[in-house]
């Protein structure tokens, strides 16, 4: 059994997209971000950078201690080697997954994560941030569709956990000011992986966690913090 430490953003949607496909058993531990649940003393033994998801692992392939994993790359990683399923073997396979997925995690998901702030949530609208962060998020967009043109998934062995970590971003791009018409190749992985059974499952867990309609202060300050 796998305790997943989750709440409906795009990198908690990885994880559980992950475990319906793999078909691994997983129980979640709903960690409420906007109240504040990411700084409790016993999410942070597991997440020391206060930043969800997390997992612990009670079956570990040793057979030892249970193992916890933060970060969501690192989580994926770990469960598809786990499970096998999802990161090829082969060298050539397995380094296109692992380029695309640190592509993610250390461009897409933080630079569009950014858009989201200053177009959404910022106090003070600010023009050179907003512009800034939405010319990224064009450029990136554009990265990835000039990359899918004549492929189906992102990695050439196949739905991987590449695709696992880029589409529940792009499932968000309403949030980047980015119309899909203008990135066709995007726009039809997009729709591909969002019709996949298992990645439906995923999704629709989003809508047992409940999450107030406006932002409140205290929201404000556990997402983002104190003002300077």
């Amino acid at each position: 059994m796998i305790d997943l430490h989750y709440w409906p953003t795009p990198n908690g949607h990885k994880i559980t997209i992950f475990c319906e496909e793999a078909g691994l058993p997983y129980r979640i531990v709903p960690v409420d971000i906007g109240a504040g649940a990411q700084f409790t003393p016993e999410f942070l033994v597991l997440s020391p950078n206060n930043r969800m998801p997390a997992i612990v692992d009670h079956a570990p392939a040793d057979g030892g201690e249970p193992i916890s994993v933060f970060e969501s790359g690192a989580i994926l990683i770990y469960l598809a080697e786990k499970s096998g399923q999802f990161l090829p073997a082969a060298p050539r396979w397995r380094k296109q997954v692992l380029e695309w997925l640190f592509w993610q995690v250390g461009g897409f998901g933080p630079m569009l994560g950014q858009n989201h702030h200053f177009t959404r949530y910022a106090p003070e609208k600010i023009p050179y941030a907003i512009d800034r962060y939405q010319r990224e998020a064009a450029r990136l967009y554009g990265v990835l569709d000039k990359h899918l043109a004549g492929r189906e998934f992102i990695a050439d062995a196949g739905f991987s956990i590449a695709d696992m970590a880029c589409q529940p971003w792009a499932a968000a791009h309403a949030w980047h000011h980015i119309n899909l018409a203008d990135y066709p190749n995007v726009r039809r992985w997009h729709d591909a992986i969002a019709a996949r059974p298992a990645v439906a499952r995923a999704y629709a867990l989003e809508a047992s966690f409940k999450r107030p309609a406006e932002m409140t202060e205290e929201m404000r300050r556990n997402l983002f913090g104190p003002p300077a």
